[in-house]
């Protein structure tokens, strides 16, 4: 399947019904825009209370979390089970719920943020509000590594050069995901983000999280925000049980992969 979430775009793979073996060549082979589908992450779906998502990212590696898939995901799932709540468990991440309100609005509770350097991880004790780095930037972990700049101008920022600078940085040595934030007002940031593995992402949810959580940490915003992206608008809420996430989620269509493709590998 192909979904996406604001711009943010992934291939599903269902593997509940049929073995499916996926190795670092495929899944970049299957990232490739012109020569393969194309997508920022890719995400296999097995069985597991309700159901197991692992991630990858476009060059081949591991992701603990993706917030706009997940959210893809269960709608399309709650969808077809005529559902209003799921339980999703995520490598990397443990389980977390997601719902759908009436006007069918998907929305997933992405965790309690990890705020202590060991947990991000860094690799030193340091102060996760203000990072020995230019700008003192914010580290959150929302299951993944994040890096937050707080600028003035979002649009002033060369991002392919900046962030995989910082992706790479030796402060994370399971390099990060970048974002460069603005923040507009109380319950406003407009936001672009760098991730790792991938590169220049219109959306991510879970950097939308560390973000919001970032900012009012710092005391810049209150605990709910709407994130604009590139992409779209993203609805966050840093509540007790977890930091929730909501916005639009669309399923763009289902496809069947070519012998002849998989022989070329």
């Amino acid at each position: 399947m192909k979904m996406h979430g604001l711009g943010n775009d992934f291939v599903v793979v269902d593997a509940r019904t049929q073995a499916v073996t996926l190795d670092a060549p495929l899944v970049r082979a299957l990232a490739d825009r012109h020569r393969g589908v194309g997508f920022d992450q890719l995400a296999l779906i097995t069985e597991g209370e309700d159901l197991t998502i692992t991630f990858y990212n476009a060059d081949g590696s591991h992701s603990a979390a993706c917030g706009n898939a997940t959210r893809c995901i269960a709608a399309r799932e709650m969808a077809q089970r005529d559902a209003d709540r799921l339980n999703i468990t995520v490598t990397g991440r443990g389980s977390l719920q997601a719902v759908r309100d009436a006007d069918k609005v998907t929305a997933v509770n992405m965790g309690v943020p990890m705020l202590d350097w060991q947990d991000i991880p860094l690799a030193s004790d340091v102060d996760t509000l203000a990072l020995p780095i230019d700008r003192a930037p914010v580290a959150t972990g929302m299951g993944n590594p994040h890096c937050t700049f707080f600028i003035e101008d979002v649009t002033a920022i060369d991002l392919a050069a900046l962030g995989p600078q910082i992706e790479h940085h030796p402060l994370f040595p399971e390099r990060t995901n970048v974002q460069f934030a603005q923040v507009i007002g109380p319950d406003h940031i407009r936001m672009r983000v760098w991730e790792r593995g991938t590169g220049i992402t219109l959306a991510s949810g879970s950097s939308s999280c560390a973000v919001a959580v970032a900012a009012a940490r710092k005391g810049l915003t209150g605990r709910t925000v709407r994130i604009d992206l590139d992409g779209g608008t993203l609805n966050i809420d840093w509540r007790d049980d977890g930091v929730w996430m909501s916005g639009p989620t669309a399923h763009v269509f289902d496809g069947v992969l070519t012998q002849s493709f998989l022989d070329g590998l």
